[in-house]
């Protein structure tokens, strides 16, 4: 069974409810159809029934009767969203007419549902920029206790089976200790969440154990202490050269005794650079499957898509954030 097959299999075994707040977009209607005829997740559709019922009929698709649609711009709970909106946001000038407003836009109402217990996370993107996904993110839902910055992590199926996670490949491009901090605990449990997976996770540098001295490295080794305070029983270390932290006969030789080294399944690059090139690096050239980018580092789940997505890939996103917040 492959990392996707796995997911959904696995989202199938614990329902959550997952908004879908671009429900004009035909690969959204086909994604939420299938879900729910498969049972992977409990899809809700924002917008007028009348207008996503027809545009499914005029793309021949029938609505299973388990979508739930939702005409959020007629909804009871809007003065709810508003009122805790308003109170979220008035310290950073926020007005109660500028939070109506913002519960006018989609993303801000999704958001407000999975904040408030409506839903359990949200998929977007497909037609939303990612940068307006996120801070409708961070608005509403804001980060989870533990966590100082939005991050992603992206998932790398080995053609032998074997499944890596790779953060931050696609958010933040030069975190600071704290923040590098932040990522790798956030991946670990992502990784976790996810795959089922204890992780094992390596700080990347160009340096392992000292074998270089720049100040690149110590932000490494820096975060590295962080982490390993934060959470004392992650397996953690760094800083680490990506083959000591692969290959456990490298490993052995640069980094004796390390819990990690050789053994890492979780990779925290020191920066966007790093991340994103090596992700892409490993789907082109080893011809991994790269799924992702998965957010992290927010109190509840809420996801981005590329503008590009297929419908399989919106389903693919939903089954990743059902396992986002089952474990």
């Amino acid at each position: 069974m492959n990392l996707i097959e796995f997911i959904k299999k696995s989202a199938k075994s614990n329902l959550k409810r997952i908004v879908l707040p671009e429900s004009y977009d035909i690969r959204t209607l086909q994604a939420a159809n299938y879900l729910a005829k498969e049972g992977i997740c409990m899809p809700i559709l924002l917008g007028s029934a009348h207008q996503i019922q027809a545009l499914a009929s005029e793309n021949s698709i029938e609505l299973d009767e388990s979508v739930e649609l939702h005409d959020f711009k007629k909804s009871p709970r809007q003065s709810e969203y508003c009122d805790f909106l308003f109170e979220k946001r008035k310290n950073k000038g926020l007005s109660v007419d500028a939070a109506k407003d913002m519960l006018q836009h989609e993303l801000y109402y999704a958001a407000s549902m999975v904040r408030l217990g409506q839903a359990d996370g949200c998929v977007a993107g497909a037609v939303n920029t990612t940068g307006d996904v996120l801070r409708a993110a961070i608005h509403i839902i804001g980060l989870k206790p533990g966590s100082n910055v939005v991050s992603s992590i992206f998932l790398m199926s080995m053609p032998d089976g074997r499944v890596f996670t790779f953060g931050d490949c696609a958010v933040v491009p030069y975190p600071d200790a704290s923040q590098l901090a932040s990522i790798a605990l956030d991946s670990a449990q992502t990784h976790f969440k996810i795959t089922g997976a204890e992780p094992a996770v390596a700080m990347l540098s160009f340096s392992t154990k000292g074998s270089a001295k720049h100040e690149r490295a110590d932000l490494v080794v820096e975060a590295t202490s962080i982490a390993k305070k934060l959470n004392p029983s992650l397996k953690i270390d760094g800083e680490l050269q990506f083959d000591a932290a692969l290959l456990p006969s490298i490993g052995q030789r640069k980094a004796l005794g390390s819990p990690v080294a050789g053994n890492a399944n979780v990779y925290i690059f020191p920066n966007l650079d790093a991340g994103n090139i090596a992700y892409k690096i490993t789907e082109r050239l080893g011809n991994a499957v790269a799924t992702g980018p998965i957010i992290q580092g927010l109190d509840a789940p809420m996801n981005d898509l590329s503008r590009g997505c297929s419908w399989e890939d919106i389903v693919n996103t939903c089954a990743v954030t059902s396992l986002q917040v089952a474990r």
